[in-house]
C-alpha cells in the first residue's frame, strides 16, 4: 500500500473492484520469481523471498536500468504525512482512491432510492466478500523471522530481476531485512480457509441474486465494477511507495540505463572497493589464482 492515501483513508473496505474474492491467491503476485540478491557491504550472496516486495519491485524496474529505492521509517508527525500527500504523485493517489470508495457509497444510496433491494444485496454480499478477504490477509501478515538484530548498522543491496531489470537498495540492515527476509503471510489456519470460501461463495452467489435486479441497478453495479477497476489499475501504476511492517520503500531519482551489465558490475565494484557480491551473483569471472568460493545459480 502506498503512503500517499494509506494514512488518510481508512481501510479501503468500500474499495470495490472485480477480483475481491482472489486475495487468497496474494502470494503468487511474484510469478515465484526469487531474485537473486548481493549485499554490496558484506558481498553475502541470496535470494528475496518474500513475494509482496518482489512484486512491488517487478512494478517499478525497468529493463536494462538500475533504479535506486530506499527503506526507511515511514512519515510519523502530521507535517510529515502533509509533505508526503502533496508530494507527487500523492495528491492524483489520494483523489483516485478516494473516489473509488466514494462512488460505493454513492451507488448505495442510488439503489436505495430505487428501492433496488435485490441490487443492494448484491452490493452487501461483495462488501462483505471484500471484509472478509481483507481482514483474513490482515491477520495472516505479521511480523515473524526476520534475523538477528543489526541496530545502527546501513545496508546496500543489489537485486537483479528477471528481464535485466537492476533495483539498488539502500537503508540500515534492521529496515532491510524486515521487507526482505522472513515469510510475508503466515500459511493459512482453518479460520482463514473458511474466511476465504464464504467469501467466494458469496461473490458467486451474488451474480446469481444479481439477475433479479432491475436494469438501472444493474448499470448502476456494472458502472461501479467498471469505474472502480480502472482506478485500481492507475493507483497501482502510479504508485511509487510501497509499505510493510512499518517500514516504507520508495523510488529515489530516475533509472540509470546501462548498455551492459558488465558496466554496472564495474561501476559498483569501483564504489564499493570490492567484487566478492558480483563474484557470487555470476555478474564477473573469478580472478585467476582467487580460492573457491560460492556462486549463486
Amino acid at each position: 500500500m502506498d503512503c500517499y492515501h494509506w494514512y488518510f483513508i481508512p481501510r479501503g473496505y468500500p474499495f470495490l473492484a472485480p477480483g475481491m474474492h482472489k486475495h487468497s491467491s496474494a502470494p503468487s503476485l511474484s510469478g515465484g520469481e526469487l531474485p537473486p540478491t548481493g549485499a554490496l557491504t558484506s558481498g553475502y550472496v541470496f535470494r528475496i523471498e518474500n513475494e509482496a516486495t518482489v512484486h512491488f519491485l517487478q512494478s517499478v524496474g525497468k529493463t536494462g536500468n538500475l533504479l535506486n529505492l530506499v527503506v526507511d521509517l515511514p512519515p510519523t508527525t502530521i507535517k510529515e504525512k502533509l509533505r508526503c500527500l502533496i508530494e507527487s504523485p500523492g495528491k492524483t493517489l489520494l483523489f483516485l482512491y478516494a473516489i473509488g470508495q466514494i462512488l460505493t457509497v454513492a451507488v448505495i444510496i442510488i439503489l436505495a432510492l430505487l428501492e433496488d433491494w435485490w441490487a443492494l444485496v448484491t452490493l452487501a454480499m461483495w462488501m462483505t466478500a471484500r471484509i472478509c478477504n481483507t481482514w483474513s490477509i490482515k491477520i495472516r501478515s505479521h511480523i515473524d523471522w526476520k534475523g538477528e538484530t543489526e541496530p545502527g548498522v546501513n545496508g546496500d543491496l543489489l537485486i537483479l530481476l528477471t528481464q535485466d531489470r537492476w533495483i539498488r537498495l539502500r537503508g540500515t540492515v534492521d529496515d532491510l531485512k524486515a521487507v526482505t527476509s522472513g515469510q510475508w503471510l503466515r500459511d493459512k489456519t482453518l479460520l482463514d480457509e473458511l474466511l476465504i470460501t464464504f467469501s467466494t461463495l458469496m461473490v458467486y452467489l451474488s451474480a446469481v441474486i444479481s439477475g433479479n435486479s432491475s436494469i438501472m441497478g444493474s448499470l448502476c453495479l456494472l458502472c461501479l465494477m467498471l469505474v472502480s477497476a480502472g482506478l485500481l489499475e492507475l493507483c497501482t501504476g502510479l504508485s511509487k511507495g510501497f509499505r510493510m511492517y512499518g517500514r516504507m520503500l520508495k523510488v529515489v531519482g530516475k533509472p540509470t540505463p546501462y548498455t551492459r551489465r558488465l558496466d554496472l558490475a564495474e561501476e559498483l565494484i569501483q564504489e564499493t572497493g570490492r567484487d566478492d557480491w558480483a563474484i557470487g551473483l555470476g555478474m564477473i569471472l573469478k580472478p585467476t589464482g582467487r580460492g573457491e568460493g560460492p556462486v549463486l545459480l
